[in-house]
């Protein structure tokens, strides 16, 4: 779908080329390009179980490909060695579907560990920015609670907040709304629109949550059989005279 002689621009934060995985010799990429802008908010659309999730793994390095290239920052992100890859990762957030919440620490705990466990960190006292992140998602109030005693939706916000105590660049979102009552998953979408512009952060969103899609997207891509087959707005895509494009859709 990308003209892969086109040049990187300057603002291009994400770049994936021709990326390719199998898995016991099923194909489940196969061809995907895709680039993300700075500041840009990208959804994936897609059916169940068609690589949408595998393609955040490659670009965290969860996963590795089995041929193809993934620039972060310029980098190409597959020929870098791991201490490379971990600095890089800082500046990348993802966001589980269940939050990701270590069951064992409270909520301060939770948002603490990964500032602590960068090289280097130094001893500095985070209450500050932990009660800033938490505030940014409404649960100041639970600083000091455990994962068990917060609903879902609540672990989802506090895991947001934990992947913004490293000031990321760009988050990835795999299914941010997915078993949430509409209520909280209109919540959480209008978060993540609200962190978009408060932080300037780039997104890459796999959902099925259409009403997430449209309130947050700049642009939509559709994964089909291996590759993006479809690229535009929401309103584009919803006019689109291909039947697996409209199908989803229809049942919003």
């Amino acid at each position: 779908m990308t003209d892969r002689t086109e040049s990187v621009k300057d603002n291009d934060i994400l770049v994936i080329e021709g990326l390719k995985k199998s898995f016991s010799g099923n194909a489940v990429l196969n061809d995907v390009d895709l680039k993300i802008s700075k500041g840009e908010t990208v959804v994936i659309l897609g059916r169940s179980g068609t690589g949408k999730s595998v393609i955040l793994k490659c670009i965290i390095g969860l996963i590795r490909p089995d041929s193809g290239s993934i620039r972060i920052f310029g980098e190409n992100f597959l020929e870098l060695n791991e201490k490379q890859m971990s600095s890089l990762r800082i500046r990348v957030g993802f966001l589980f579907q269940g939050g990701a919440l270590y069951d064992s620490m409270t909520v301060r705990e939770n948002l603490m560990f990964p500032v602590i466990r960068q090289p280097g960190y130094k001893g500095a006292d985070l209450t500050a920015k932990i009660e800033e992140m938490l505030d940014n998602v409404g649960l100041l109030n639970a600083i000091d609670k455990m994962p068990s005693e917060l609903s879902g939706g609540m672990q989802k916000r506090i895991g947001l907040a934990r992947t913004l105590m490293l000031d990321p660049e760009i988050i990835l979102y795999d299914e941010p709304t997915t078993g949430l009552d509409p209520v909280t998953s209109n919540e959480i979408s209008h978060l993540i629109l609200d962190m978009q512009k408060k932080y300037g952060v780039s997104s890459l969103i796999v959902t099925h949550d259409m009403p997430c899609a449209r309130l947050v997207s700049n642009r939509i891509v559709v994964l089909k059989q291996g590759e993006f087959t479809a690229e535009g707005t929401y309103d584009e895509l919803e006019r689109s005279k291909d039947d697996f494009v409209s199908g989803f859709f229809k049942f919003e």
